[in-house]
């Protein structure tokens, strides 16, 4: 019967903090990385196999594990240096180290833009909370095989290979989120050429991505000159829509960029994305977005966890940037943690296998992770937790 007292103990536990949310309206941190570890001790007992990366689940409630090669395999051992930096414990140190060490060898990856994710949310974490110089080799070489990608004559890093078979330089806004490594590199390795790509990349996306309402495509298809081919959304609703997680993804994005420039230019970037998102008629009040904001059935449409997550984390930055706004960005952040810490986006520990939170959406036009967890919401949602805390203690 112990199993069964050790269960229904958690769950009380788990109905209470959440009730302890509800009703002070703010994030105990401590509490919900006490969840966390809850959940990702047990994610740990599943996943032995360093080769096979948790990732999400796929439709029939099994888990859908990917290989060190796939886009996403940094989220999980980045989420354990998370862990590591709140509880100072070792035994998440020595896990973080274990899977991050799995990924040595993407560094010579060339064949994918997504390094950022896979490298810098893994070894980049790693090397900031230990200062292993063994991690900064790993990055720096991650870093020169990330610039392979970039063609001086288009000014920007190529995402996928091609697209719709006759695109050939196809990008897509979720590159943005790769630019903080390359700074990283720059400062690092006092090699400013790292630092001109993520300043040209961004430049070129700044002005081919959006749209008049500050709303951006997913992906923009160029030739070889660096002409403008198409403008696509290839995970939203259709081309016209704003996909929610891209719109995302460029906040970070140009967030990111004016810490690292402070170049008004990208602030005031940030602040119309932030602005379109916010106040859009289609977000929902408990500010944890429909898929795509466009999407033809709201509200009966599918939310997506992930991008408030990523949100979340985006708008405690940029407050600290943002001096007209900045109460409006820590609300806004604040309610959308309160509602991912609460049901029915946090799972109980025990349940939704080990992942922290349910209802986040790869791709509902590609059938993709619809309406499941996803290792980056719980990667987005720790870090949002953190910066958080920070926020708190000053």
């Amino acid at each position: 019967m112990r199993p069964l007292k050790s269960l229904f103990y958690t769950c009380v536990l788990f109905l209470g903090l959440c009730l302890s949310a509800r009703a002070q309206n703010k994030i105990d941190v401590k509490n919900e990385f006490e969840l966390a570890a809850m959940h990702y001790e047990l994610m740990l007992k599943a996943h032995q196999d360093v080769q096979k990366s948790p990732f999400s689940v796929h439709p029939d409630g099994t888990l859908k594990d990917m290989p060190s090669s796939w886009w996403c395999s940094g989220f999980f051992p980045g989420s354990l240096w998370y862990l590591y930096q709140f509880t100072k414990d070792d035994k998440w140190k020595k896990a973080a180290e274990v899977w991050t060490g799995a990924l040595t060898k993407e560094q010579f990856n060339v064949s994918t833009h997504d390094l950022g994710f896979m490298l810098y949310c893994s070894f980049g974490n790693g090397y900031r909370l230990t200062e292993n110089e063994l991690y900064k080799k790993t990055l720096l070489q991650g870093a020169s095989s990330l610039s392979s990608r970039f063609n001086p004559k288009t000014g920007l890093i190529k995402s996928w290979d091609s697209f719709e078979t006759i695109y050939k330089y196809p990008v897509i806004i979720d590159n943005m989120m790769n630019l903080e490594y390359l700074f990283w590199a720059a400062k690092v390795s006092r090699n400013k050429t790292f630092f001109d790509i993520a300043i040209s990349h961004a430049d070129k996306t700044l002005k081919n991505h959006f749209r008049t309402d500050h709303s951006c495509y997913h992906v923009v298809c160029y030739d070889s000159t660096g002409k403008v081919l198409a403008r696509k959304n290839h995970q939203g609703y259709n081309d016209a829509s704003a996909w929610s997680r891209g719109q995302a993804w460029a906040l970070y994005g140009y967030t990111v960029m004016y810490r690292e420039t402070r170049n008004k230019q990208y602030l005031e970037k940030a602040e119309k994305i932030a602005d379109y998102y916010l106040h859009h008629p289609n977000l929902p009040t408990d500010k944890i977005p429909y898929w795509d904001f466009n999407a033809p059935n709201i509200p009966s449409e599918e939310k997506d966890a992930s991008a408030a997550a990523v949100v979340a984390s985006a708008l405690l930055e940029l407050q600290q940037y943002s001096k007209k706004n900045r109460e409006v960005y820590i609300q806004s952040a604040e309610a959308m943690l309160v509602s991912l810490s609460l049901p029915p986006y946090k799972a109980e520990p025990g349940s939704n296998n080990n992942f922290i939170l349910k209802h986040s959406m790869g791709s509902k036009t590609l059938g993709k992770e619809v309406d499941q967890p996803l290792i980056y919401a719980d990667y987005y949602y720790l870090e949002a937790l953190l910066r958080y805390q920070g926020l708190a203690s000053k």
